[in-house]
């Protein structure tokens, strides 16, 4: 198979040569046969069901093809990995890489994205005859080791740990031609910019890169202007809070009675994903639902990769029905027949709202967002979604209400553990829902909100010290905002 080299306009501190001139941009892709894809890849594609190309498909294939650089705005769900995926893929067929010499890269925040990623791109790697490898953090960094130095032509990675197997010399990138950067903005808001940095510095200058982002700001503007040579920009999908086929709903909850909402809530029929700030709450919350039996599993930061990884599979699959998570699960995660994402805790920045909105009403179906806010706390969330450039319909509800009901498919749960133990304290016993991580305290009044410390405990605790780091990010917020 033919490789083209890329050509365009270098970039002040890319060292990547200059062309004379570009080339024309080819015209959208109407057909994924249209597009120039091999026979191998259309076969999988009928093979799989997937017969039109998604609008950001559309427009960035027939660029990705030529070997153009890309820059493409888009939310998740917009079916941005065949985007890049299938262009990647074709591109590197017919090459053979070297033990710890990887042709195509493609880097993503988190773990949960790489090992999507790689499920979505693995059926055509194979009909196309490439090797494929995952590295992130949380998993055996032996066996990516081992995997490596077999070779594979495709490496799908954390940028954590890909820095970690270049320092061990396990990995390197002087021959990867083709570089994707998933989620830009997550990466660098995660702090891994060095680490993104690092890796386009060693990778081929001459290579093809694609950048992915939902916004396009800050350190993200950064790389384009260092790292894209010419790029070909598509914007094509609006954000994923201004979906048409998505409602926006803020509920707002007396506190004593805001457990036994969020109860009924999870109790419904069919999936929902709640969020929430700090690990704590998510293993408090989903014991509690747990208890009432509802079918509920946590996902955070501070579970093994292999629990991370069996909680989703069961949450696709059906076996629990309510994944209650941190923002872990607010990029990158795709579950079909998704339709409503409760943020118990509103989240503070109008990007962590967009992003979490955007696990539903994917791929044109239709979903709903809820977020849950005590009175105290509607300017601020109302200035949050104004942000986010969402309007939202605003109700007051309570427990066992059937507005709440209409709005969220809640009802009252079965009361029956689901772990052999007690069963849940009935809903009306006026304990204030502990969400934002606060101490027993709070239910005397020792403490309040997100700031609360423990009274008589002999300091301050683990919950309070993750309640604390929480207000200073919301603090830290709406400093920017109003600088903004």
């Amino acid at each position: 198979m033919k490789h083209p080299e890329d050509s365009g306009t270098a970039h002040a501190g890319s060292g990547r040569p200059a062309a004379t001139a570009p080339p024309e941009p080819p015209s959208p892709a109407v057909s994924f046969a249209g597009a120039g894809l091999p026979a191998e890849v259309l076969r999988t594609l009928t093979r799989l069901g997937v017969r039109e190309p998604f609008p950001i498909q559309a427009a960035t294939l027939p660029d990705a093809l030529q070997g153009r650089d890309v820059l493409g705005r888009g939310r998740t769900g917009s079916g941005k990995t065949l985007a890049f995926g299938l262009p990647l893929l074709t591109r590197t067929a017919g090459r053979r890489a070297e033990p710890k010499q990887p042709h195509a890269l493609v880097l993503v925040p988190t773990r949960e994205l790489a090992e999507q990623v790689t499920e979505a791109l693995a059926p055509y790697a194979e009909a196309l005859r490439l090797r494929m490898a995952t590295v992130v953090g949380g998993l055996s960094i032996g066996r990516q080791i081992a995997a490596l130095r077999e070779g594979a032509e495709v490496v799908v990675a954390t940028p954590g740990r890909l820095h970690d197997l270049i320092e061990r010399k396990a990995c390197r990138l002087g021959r990867v031609r083709i570089t994707v950067l998933d989620e830009a903005d997550q990466m660098c808001d995660l702090g891994f910019l060095p680490q993104v940095v690092d890796a386009l510095d060693q990778v081929h200058p001459d290579g093809q890169r694609m950048l992915f982002s939902a916004t396009l700001d800050g350190d993200v503007d950064q790389l384009v202007r260092d790292y894209l040579r010419d790029p070909v920009v598509h914007s094509v999908d609006p954000s994923a809070g201004a979906v048409t086929t998505m409602e926006h709903h803020v509920l707002v909850v007396h506190g004593p009675d805001r457990y036994a909402v969020t109860t009924e809530i999870a109790a419904r029929d069919g999936r929902v994903l709640l969020f929430l700030d700090t690990k704590h709450a998510v293993d408090q919350l989903t014991r509690h639902l747990r208890a009432s039996g509802v079918r509920a599993g946590a996902l955070h930061s501070g579970k093994a990769q292999p629990q991370r990884t069996a909680t989703l599979a069961q949450f696709k699959d059906g076996r629990i029905t309510v994944l209650v998570a941190t923002n872990v699960a607010a990029r990158g995660l795709h579950v079909d027949d998704l339709d409503l994402v409760v943020n118990v805790d509103p989240p503070t920045d109008p990007k962590d709202y967009v992003h979490r909105a955007g696990r539903t009403a994917r791929a044109g179906e239709s979903g709903s967002v809820v977020t849950l806010v005590l009175s105290g706390q509607r300017r601020e969330v109302s200035l949050m979604m104004a942000g986010a450039g969402i309007e939202a319909t605003v109700t007051k509800v309570r427990s066992g209400e059937a507005e709440l009901s209409r709005i969220t498919g809640a009802k009252a749960p079965s009361g029956t553990p689901l772990d052999g133990g007690p069963p849940a304290r009935p809903k009306n016993t006026n304990a204030p829902f502990r969400g934002l991580g606060t101490s027993k305290g709070a239910a005397k009044g020792t403490s309040r909100g997100a700031g609360g410390t423990s009274r008589g405990t002999g300091g301050t605790s683990r919950k309070a010290g993750e309640a604390r780091k929480l207000a200073e990010a919301r603090r830290a917020a709406a400093v920017r905002r109003n600088n903004g």
